[in-house]
């Protein structure tokens, strides 16, 4: 049996009639990269409170690297790091100094703060800046540092509270690489919470939807892909215009069909085949290069998610 970082019980917390997480009961293995998905407000910033103990719950138990989120919530905080929704950064201070000045907080002998801090920095790609002001840096960079902050005392579990929010894509890419490094570096489990769903299926190994505080489903991202069960087709080619999206959404076989530049993408039925609407372009005057058939994105199956449970 696969050991658990975290498990939860019938997990709930009420904020007077509001009720911000409702009845929620999952396992995180360890070692993974779980990804917490849901919209604003939807409950996972509050978990992530009861899992550290800095919430209590009105029902319901959690456990996290064998402690007990309401009794033994100091030893969890120890074994964890976590990057929510301020850095923690000193923007007045050099990286170097940010991370020696945590260092000291977890109690690191001189050899360990200067191999640590290096390593991570390191790591990170920030070495060579470690005695700029941090105040100085762009966002990108103060959340790479942010991060390196929250696995500085080697914990065995990091949460991670939408680590990419409000960053450029360039930016929010090269974080994602650098945390995906670390990770399996450090052999840290992560629990990552995210309304960024690309991001999601391109980081996590497991996920779980959540939505107005209820758990809609967990499992692999390919495994939620599934469950939506929709077809895709994509098509690119030269004459793809309006006109050809437009009778093509009228094809039995065809859900909807949305153009972009010169890629039509097409969300089809169950059980049609997909050549008579290859011929029906070829007929229209559609110069076809490629055709492309998948499954449902991670998106998608959220969405299909989400829209079941309305």
């Amino acid at each position: 049996m696969t050991e658990c970082a975290i498990r939860t019980d019938g997990l709930t917390r009420d904020f007077g009639t509001l009720r911000a997480v409702d009845n929620v009961s999952l396992e995180v293995p360890a070692g993974a990269i779980f990804g917490f998905l849901g919209p604003n407000g939807s409950g996972k910033t509050t978990t992530i409170r009861l899992l550290l103990g800095l919430l209590e719950p009105t029902r319901g138990t959690a456990t996290v690297l064998g402690h007990d989120a309401g009794s033994e919530a100091d030893a969890i905080r120890e074994r964890c790091g976590a990057l929510l929704e301020h850095s923690g950064l000193y923007e007045r201070m050099t990286a170097q100094d940010n991370l020696e000045f945590y260092a000291r907080v977890w109690h690191l002998s001189p050899a360990e703060r200067r191999g640590r801090v290096r390593e991570l920095l390191s790591g990170l790609g920030l070495w060579d800046r470690r005695h700029e002001i941090v105040g100085a840096w762009s966002r990108g960079m103060k959340q790479k540092l942010a991060v390196a902050r929250a696995l500085l005392h080697r914990p065995d579990l990091v949460f991670l509270d939408e680590p990419t929010a409000g960053l450029d894509p360039i930016a929010a890419v090269a974080l994602r690489d650098d945390l995906t490094g670390l990770a399996r570096r450090e052999g840290v489990t992560v629990f990552l919470t995210t309304h960024n769903l690309s991001e999601a299926e391109k980081l996590c190994d497991q996920v779980a939807v959540i939505r107005t505080g209820r758990l809609l489903a967990v499992g692999r991202p390919d495994e939620l892909r599934g469950r939506a069960r929709r077809d895709r087709m994509e098509v690119t080619g030269r004459g793809l215009d309006a006109r050809v999206a437009a009778l093509l959404a009228t094809e039995p076989a065809v859900e909807s069909a949305e153009l972009r530049d010169d890629r039509l993408t097409l969300r089809l039925r169950d059980g049609h085949d997909t050549a008579p609407l290859v011929a029906l372009l070829v007929r229209e005057g559609v110069a076809v290069d490629e055709v492309r058939k998948g499954g449902a994105d991670l998106e998608e199956a959220f969405m299909a998610l989400v829209g079941n449970d309305a």
